[in-house]
């Protein structure tokens, strides 16, 4: 499940630097689609190669974004800190709604109003994660901490309160008065809508097909014939950012079939035609000259 986590910082996280790093570590620990994995102060230092005061620093930006949530209502191992992806969550579990009748069914971007699920806290014991002593409703913060030989522990910061680093977040304008330009689900977004007919398949698209060999598995020839065919099927479908056409796309490339072989063109055979004909690979072109020498008369027939 941690991959289906780690995709989702990769893919929809507007985190940058070392709060990107941080949310990485995380879900790299995370074991189910309630997105929650626990983790000391010391090993996400470790892990991302950064001092304390920027692990800190980055854990404030990602849970002011909404992407993390620390959860001080329960503890890990040795009283480490307990964290939430809950946009992942939220993510994971609209994926798993819209596909339950259909593994293909393609789903709209998160927004901010899809729910985050309820968290099963009885879930959480599975991976060692338990409640704190107290009540639920007024719990109290865990103190993040490693091995025994680590660093003195100090208190993180809890979500949501005025620590911000003095050059500002990452991800936030320094200046308050800028308007938030890198806003995943901004409302400008509805003024780049396409159909799937205008959509012209990018750079990056056609490099990720190389990339990944689906062009060498179906051949420009079946490169255009399975784009021609996601357009057909997608015509009459509602308009959509660039990037998610992009992302579709990708997916009905990456589940086309591989055209079947057919047996190479003997056209060195007598009586066959002149030359190879047109598509023929060099894998067919030596397969034809090699059984065309075999089957040639040598006069000793």
């Amino acid at each position: 499940m941690s991959r289906d986590a780690r995709e989702w910082a990769w893919e929809d996280s507007t985190s940058r630097g070392n709060a990107r790093l941080v949310l990485l570590s995380i879900a790299d620990r995370i074991p189910d689609e309630q997105c929650v994995a626990w983790a000391s102060l010391t090993s996400l230092m470790r892990r991302t190669n950064a001092s304390r005061n920027a692990v800190r620093g980055a854990i404030a930006t990602l849970t002011e974004a909404g992407e993390l949530e620390v959860l001080g209502g329960y503890s890990g191992p040795h009283h480490s800190t307990v964290y939430r992806l809950p946009r992942a969550a939220a993510w994971l579990a609209k994926v798993s709604a819209a596909r339950e009748n259909d593994a293909d069914a393609y789903v709209e971007p998160l927004t901010d109003d899809d729910p985050v699920p309820h968290l099963d806290g009885a879930r959480l014991r599975k991976h060692g994660i338990w409640p704190t002593t107290g009540s639920e409703s007024d719990p109290r913060r865990q103190i993040p901490t490693g091995s025994e030989s680590a660093p003195p522990r100090q208190n993180l910061t809890p979500p949501r309160v005025g620590f911000r680093p003095s050059s500002g977040s990452e991800a936030d304008p320094q200046n308050r008065s800028e308007p938030k330009v890198n806003r995943r689900y901004s409302s400008s977004r509805a003024a780049n809508l396409t159909s799937a007919t205008d959509w012209q398949v990018d750079d990056a698209s056609l490099s990720w097909a190389q990339q990944q060999g689906h062009l060498d598995r179906l051949g420009d020839q079946g490169l255009q014939a399975a784009d021609a065919k996601w357009r057909h099927y997608r015509a009459a479908s509602s308009p959509r950012p660039a990037a998610a056409w992009a992302a579709d796309w990708k997916s009905w490339i990456a589940r086309e079939h591989t055209p079947a072989p057919q047996r190479p063109n003997l056209y060195a055979l007598p009586g066959g035609s002149p030359g190879p004909q047109a598509g023929m690979t060099k894998a067919d072109l030596h397969m034809a000259a090699l059984l065309a020498a075999v089957d040639e008369p040598t006069g000793t027939e």
